[in-house]
Formats: C-alpha cells, structure tokens, sequence
C-alpha cells in the first residue's frame, strides 16, 4: 500500500522516529560504572585498561578501592570519571586539616585535573565494620577533607563514604524503612546535611545476591515475575535491586534528605562459586548484571524513585585470583584478565542489550478476579517487619573487604533457614567468631560448654555451628547475620542432632 508524504510526516511518525533514535543510542549517553578491583597477579597494566574501557565499552567511570596512582595516571585525559578510596586507617588522621592537606596534595593534585576525579570515598562500609571509635569520626574526617580540597582550590570534587545496608534497621517494605537507631541521628543525619551542603552523593552497596533462595530467583535477577506488591505505598516491584534502593530512599526522607542524590557504589553478581554456592553461575551473573545495565540505560528509576538518575557501578571489572574468600569472591569479574569478556550483558560498544530473560519456571497465572501482586518474595511476603542489626564485627580486617558485605534481607525464603560454617572456614577463624559471639552479644553459648546438650562432638567447628546460628537466629535472621568475615552461609537443611536443637 502507497503511503501518503503527509502521514509521513504527521507529528506521531515524527516523535516516534525521534524516540527510536534516542532508544538505540540510548546506552551511549547514560552513565555506567564499575569498580576496578586489583588483587589479582594475572592483571593487564592499567594503561591497557584504561585504554580498553574507553575504546570498546560504553563504562564511563570506574571506582577503585585506593590511591593508586599507576591507575589515576593511567586514566589521564580519558575523559573517564574516577572514584577514588581514602583506607579505613586514615579517617582518625583526617580530623587534621594540616594531615588533610597533605593527604590531599600527595594524592589528588598531582594526577588532577587531568583524571576527571568526581568522589573521594573516605573509607568503606565504615559503619559496618570499624569501631565505634572510627565511626563517630567520620563526619568530621569527611568534612575536614573536604576543607582541604577547597583549601588548595579544588571545588569540583564530592566527598562521601560507601555503606552497606546494615545501616538500615528495616526494609520490609521499601516504604517503612528505616535508619538503625544510633546511627540514624547521631552519624547519618549530619552526614546526610554535609552531603546536602556539598552536593555529594549518599552511597550505598547493594547486593541482592547476599539475599539469594531459590524460591526469588526471577525477582532476585531481573527475569520475568508476577511482581511484589507493597500495599502502604501502593507500589509494585518487579526487582530486589529497587526494593533495596527504595528502603534507602525512604530512611533518608525520614529523616528530611530525600533530595540528596544516591548511588550505588557497588552490585553485582559472581559466575562462579564453590559447591554451597550453587547460584553462582554465568547464567545467573548474566542474567543480574545484563538486567541491571537495562535498567541504568533505561532511565525510568525505582517505584519511590521514578525518572530518578541513580549512578551505579557494576562489581566488578576483572575476575581477581588472589581475592580472599571463597570462589565466588574471586569470579565477580565481568572482564577475564585478557579483556574477553566472561558474559555478554551489551555493555561493548556495538552490542544490543539482552532481552528480559524468561522466569526459571512458568508463573502460575492468576485466578480472576486477579489479586495485588504478591508472593514469596522479599518485601512482598505478608508478615512483620524483620529488623536489622549491624554484622559482626570479626578481628580486624586487613582492609575493606571487596565486594562489600550484604545488606539486610526483607523476609526469609519459606521453610526454616540455619547458619553454618563453610567447609573452607578454618578453625582459627571458627574460633574468633566462637569467641566474639560469646561474649556480649546475647548469645546463649551455654549448650556448647562441658555438660551441654550440643557440647560433643567437642569440636571448634560443631561449637561455633551451634553458635552462628543462634547469633544469626536471634539477630533476626538477616542474611548479612550470617557472614562472620566470609566464613558462614545459609543452609536450608535443620543440623539438629540428638538432644542439640538449633534455633530456628
């Protein structure tokens, strides 16, 4: 059929012409990040990265966890934004605007403004792991550097700080979320007006794989799902990544600061893992992270959020072989050190981003008339809200720990969940979180003591099991609970035996 000039050229055809054009160079002109991690002997130099991340993908900025300056020389004139990482160690130093200055002079001038360095992150997940000590510290070491930048003529840069979501109390639902008590006020709030006052980012590490059962799958890596209704905001979720942005959201409306800008610092998905890590496969990782960059280039934000531009940073850029942990902590890498790439999520230059993948099995469909969404995911799941309590606290990490820990999970999957010991976990490290559980934390340890039900086998191992469980149990059964510095996880079998019972 001839189709006439004048229907050609009508308004509709016109805005729909315009609009396929601004889809398809869509992923071009919005922001993508990643986190360039480095513990690995395998690595290219960091010249041939930079030189990689600007020719052949569409990452604009990268995070790294230091100073490095091989890399922020490397990054020079690339027009690639950089995050850079002030240590744990340097936040008590900071509160000098003297040691502030130097810190400044030694480890930004000489590299900016040629490297377009936006953030100085001081320290990571502070709140989660430091001592109450360091953590009341923050804010001052925070606004003291940026005294310092502004000092020595730098007005350019933000400060901000990178936390896991143990800083919330609650996430179920999104919409009455909340600040864990303490911090809310005394570190977060006057965080929150320094970040207001400075036009810095509020930065956070969502990790929705830390929440991983196989009852949220779909939810959990953007495939297809009947979505999860929360019935006070009347919002309908269709994935964990919002749930988490949207319970960050609104513990900072609460406490007036909703219209500070949130990024998320760090997320991503591991392609391997060990044999109790079953969900860490390429399929999963591809199916998380290909989502998740649809969703950044996609602009349209969260339920709580929408339109809202929310700067994400994918973990992370190589697979890191000398990474501690277990494998999955070395497979987060969506890059192997000779630059091909582990998965294909359409962030090379040239690719179509993958389509929405199909759910892991048929959604059942609905009887009329159809019911508000809901179902056994997190957030959706009726039931009450799971407070959060902050994560053990372990011996002293040798640095901050990549990628960053899990954040409180909304509602537990259906059936009873335990906290065990993984097989790799040695003794020493069993012991020290024996010992830290023991002692001031309200766990009853008398079971494993001489005499008790769950004292034999007499066994650090069978001991400290018994003992991450009932701290993860009574903590309120959050999933970063269960982590004592990487050597626990989630089991879904009861490791009840005799006359020992565990806590469920």
């Amino acid at each position: 059929m001839e189709v006439s000039y004048k229907k050609i050229t009508s308004p509709l055809f016109t805005f729909l012409f315009i609009s396929s054009i601004f889809i398809q160079c869509l992923p071009y002109v919005s922001s993508l990040g990643v986190n360039y991690g480095t513990l690995g002997n395998n690595l290219p130099p960091p010249s041939q990265v930079a030189q990689f991340l600007k020719d052949k993908t569409i990452i604009d900025k990268i995070k790294i966890f230091d100073v490095n300056p091989d890399i922020l020389k490397a990054f020079a004139n690339t027009n690639i934004s950089v995050t850079v990482t002030v240590p744990n160690g340097e936040i008590p130093k900071l509160l000098d605007i003297g040691y502030a200055k130097s810190y400044v002079e030694a480890n930004i001038k000489p590299f900016y403004p040629q490297t377009k360095i936006d953030v100085i992150a001081v320290g990571n997940e502070i709140l989660h792991w430091e001592t109450p000590e360091v953590q009341n510290k923050l804010v001052g070491a925070m606004r003291t550097l940026y005294q310092a930048l502004t000092q020595s003529g730098i007005n350019t840069i933000k400060v901000s700080t990178p936390h896991s979501l143990g800083i919330l109390l609650s996430s179920n639902p999104p919409s009455l979320a909340k600040f864990r008590p303490g911090w809310d006020v005394t570190i977060l709030a006057p965080m929150l007006q320094f970040l207001r006052e400075t036009k810095g980012p509020f930065m956070v590490n969502p990790y929705p794989y830390f929440g991983y059962n196989p009852e949220q799958v779909d939810f959990l890596l953007f495939k297809q799902n009947k979505g999860v209704f929360d019935k006070f905001s009347r919002r309908t979720y269709s994935n964990m990544f919002d749930v988490l942005l949207d319970a960050v959201f609104m513990s900072m409306k609460r406490l007036g600061y909703d219209d500070v800008d949130i990024v998320a610092a760090e997320t991503g998905w591991p392609s391997f893992g060990e044999s109790f890590e079953p969900q860490c496969t390429v399929d999963n990782a591809a199916s998380y992270n290909g989502g998740l960059v649809r969703k950044i280039v996609s602009g349209i934000g969260s339920p709580l959020m929408p339109h809202r531009k929310i700067e994400t940073y994918l973990f992370g850029l190589f697979n890191e072989n000398t990474k501690p942990g277990s494998n999955a902590e070395r497979n987060f890498g969506l890059f192997r050190p000779d630059f091909t790439p582990v998965y294909n999520i359409g962030i090379m230059k040239g690719q179509q981003l993958l389509p929405i993948p199909q759910p892991s099995k048929p959604l059942p469909q609905p009887a009329l008339p159809q019911p508000q969404p809901r179902g056994p995911i997190p957030v959706a799941k009726p039931g009450p809200i799971v407070p959060a309590q902050p994560a053990p606290r372990l011996p002293a990490q040798p640095g901050p720990r990549i990628p960053a820990q899990p954040g409180p999970k909304p509602v537990g999957p259906i059936g009873k969940k335990f906290c065990m010991p993984k097989p790799q976990a040695t003794d020493a490290q069993l012991q020290a979180s024996l010992d830290w559980a023991c002692t001031n934390q309200g766990v009853d340890c008398g079971p494993v003591q001489a005499g008790g039900p769950c004292f034999n086998p007499n066994t650090v191992r069978s001991h400290a099991a018994y003992v991450m469980n009932s701290y993860y149990q009574i903590k309120g059964k959050n999933d970063f609970n269960c982590d004592f510095s990487g050597s626990a996880a989630i089991v879904f079998a009861d490791p009840s035996y005799g006359t020992c019972k565990y806590l469920s």
